[in-house]
């Protein structure tokens, strides 16, 4: 089992910070919260009143002898009168269980209420939370585990609240309720009944442990089927490409029969709980007929009516019991999932806005990385040796004036990436410092910084909507005519609007209907929109274009970068030859720096670079 999957299995006993803190998001309703525990105890009150009733009815209404009757203060034997004090019994019996079913129905919505409060409230805690985190965070999380966050944890705190908090208080108030008017009718039938509880005690505890294993093993099958569900899907492509499609189906039919086994056994041991408590529950009845029925037939202060509201009573009892021990189970799968979710509320946000940011209406341009050192792994500091191999950036400076394009080449892996990264401050440096217009994109807010970069990236992210919401990013600040001026910009317009339904056409999640070089093209004219006029930064915008559409791109460039710092990632070293400089990069340093020729006239790294590609292309 990997680390990750232990950390998703099931293993959290009651922690009580942990309660606190779920409980927490409770104090915002917290009148609707005491309202529920209110009727939580009028149905605690009113659930053996019924039992009283019948004892009443059997008792001073239905028995021949007169002493039982003058014990609850009925002075007649006329079949008349005795009749209308039973209907006036069930004119009673039946308005008390009006009043339980209209309690128990506030009861029930109240708390189902307030379950979703907390849910909404927890969900959007948690989607804000990673909406903050840096993307190193996600670097090391997988999707489909965050997304278990947001759905499977929070429902499983949801259930707590709503099954595991309304059964914990309910069944205590009934307990307490059933002992108490039990113990003042008759204190030695009630032991009487009361004589298995140790062993159903015992035996709940037992199972308790059991079922916990059970679920556990659940929790860890379930994380294994699901990660490789999601590879499957999402690595569909290479899957079918290179004929993996029956061993993959081998290898989730074992993960898959690995979970049907930890399900059955859950299963197995519920199954014996449920019938061993109800067997219980039926020899404590067996005990209070065999106690109280000799008492009934020796007149020795049991009667029969005593006795029938008992044995009500005691199957009554076992109930709340049973549901204390599925609260149990509850409270230990909100604890696992608290504890996951918590986690990921209490992870530091390392990329934080200054208390007083910069004001920032509008970039010159002017780019400078001093002296930057930077390692994408979080244990790396300022004081890790310069030998390390950790480090992605090493003692980089560049310095980029405003209006310049400058395009970084280099082997994958030299850099050239992180400095965009570094730039755009999805990232802090460890050493030296990232300025714009001559300050630190530290004192700018990540807002206001972000807005004035566009990017580019190689790998483009489509959202499901239309390719109108896609190109605005459902900013409706942003007219239509901004919009098809950026796509005619960029030689996208046509396509678009030879679509079914032009700008309004539905997109798929993750552009699947559309190519490669079209989501590409997308992503220029996404970018233009959001930042017209400001800096423009690249990273292999055309790497998976044709090459029409590349000088489609190429073209809009130019009028795009004029007097615009631009920074362009490149593979082709060919669309990069008209740059104002080329700076090479090799295992996180700057080797070389100048114009194309001035570069192949060296005859250094990058020279050997472009005659190497130039030979590929060639072939």
């Amino acid at each position: 089992m990997t680390q990750m999957q232990q950390d998703d299995a099931f293993s959290k006993g009651f922690d009580l910070d942990l309660t606190k803190r779920v409980l927490s998001y409770l104090k915002p309703y917290k009148w609707q919260t005491v309202a529920a525990f209110i009727t939580t105890f009028v149905i605690a009150v009113l659930q053996p009143l019924f039992g009283l009733l019948q004892r009443n009815a059997i008792d001073c209404y239905l028995t021949l002898p007169a002493s039982s009757k003058a014990s609850c203060g009925v002075r007649s034997s006329v079949p008349e009168q005795l009749f209308q004090g039973l209907v006036t019994l069930a004119v009673v019996f039946m308005a008390l269980k009006l009043l339980e079913f209209v309690v128990k129905y506030v009861f029930t919505y109240l708390l189902s209420w307030i379950g979703q409060k907390v849910l909404f409230d927890i969900r959007s805690d948690i989607f804000g939370k990673l909406q903050r985190l840096h993307l190193g965070y996600y670097d090391r999380n997988p999707v489909g585990r965050l997304i278990t966050r947001v759905t499977s944890d929070v429902d499983a705190i949801n259930q707590f609240i709503t099954n595991g908090l309304g059964a914990l208080v309910s069944s205590s108030f009934l307990i307490v309720a059933y002992v108490v008017i039990m113990l003042s009718l008759s204190w030695k039938l009630a032991l009487v009944s009361f004589a298995v509880l140790p062993i159903l005690f015992v035996a709940t505890n037992y199972f308790r442990g059991k079922m916990r294993v059970a679920y556990r093993d659940i929790r860890i099958h379930q994380a294994i089927v699901n990660t490789q569900l999601n590879e499957n899907i999402t690595g569909m492509l290479t899957v079918q490409m290179f004929g993996r499609e029956g061993r993959n189906q081998q290898k989730f039919d074992r993960a898959n029969r690995d979970f049907l086994g930890s399900n059955l056994e859950s299963v197995k041991w519920f199954s014996l709980f449920m019938p061993s408590t109800a067997l219980l529950g039926q020899v404590a009845v067996a005990l209070v007929l065999w106690y109280g029925g000799s008492g009934v037939l020796e007149q020795n202060g049991i009667t029969l009516g005593l006795l029938v509201a008992f044995t009500a009573w005691v199957g009554q009892l076992f109930q709340p019991i049973q549901d204390l021990a599925d609260v149990f189970n509850n409270l230990q799968a909100a604890m696992a999932s608290s504890e996951r979710i918590f986690g990921v509320l209490d992870e530091k946000e390392r990329i934080l806005d200054p208390e007083v940011p910069a004001k920032l209406e509008r970039f010159k341009g002017r780019v400078d990385l001093n002296n930057v050192w930077f390692s994408y792994d979080e244990n790396v500091t300022a004081d890790t040796p310069d030998s390390d191999d950790r480090w992605i950036l090493r003692g980089v400076d560049l310095h980029i004036e405003p209006g310049e394009s400058v395009a970084l080449v280099g082997a994958t892996g030299a850099g050239k990436t992180s400095i965009i990264s570094l730039v755009s401050r999805f990232y802090d440096v460890q050493r030296g410092s990232v300025a714009l217009d001559g300050r630190d994109v530290r004192d700018y807010s990540q807002f206001d910084l972000r807005s004035h970069i566009g990017v580019v990236l190689q790998d483009v992210f489509l959202f499901a909507g239309t390719i109108e919401s896609n190109l605005r990013l459902n900013n409706p600040e942003i007219p239509l005519e901004r919009i098809v001026q950026a796509c005619k910009y960029v030689g996208v317009h046509e396509f678009i609007l030879g679509l079914e339904n032009g700008y309004q056409t539905e997109v798929r999640e993750r552009g699947a209907t559309l190519s490669t070089g079209q989501k590409q093209l997308l992503a220029f004219a996404r970018a233009l929109i959001q930042n017209p006029d400001i800096v423009l930064v690249l990273d292999e915008a055309t790497a998976n274009v044709d090459t029409d559409s590349e000088l489609q791109i190429q073209r809009a460039l130019e009028k795009v970068m004029h007097d615009r710092t631009s920074i362009i990632i490149a593979h082709r070293l060919s669309t990069i030859e008209g740059c104002d400089r080329i700076v090479v990069m090799r295992k996180g340093k700057v080797v070389e720096m100048g114009r194309h020729a001035d570069l192949l006239e060296k005859g250094g790294y990058y020279a050997r670079l472009y005659k190497l590609q130039y030979a590929e292309e060639t072939v």
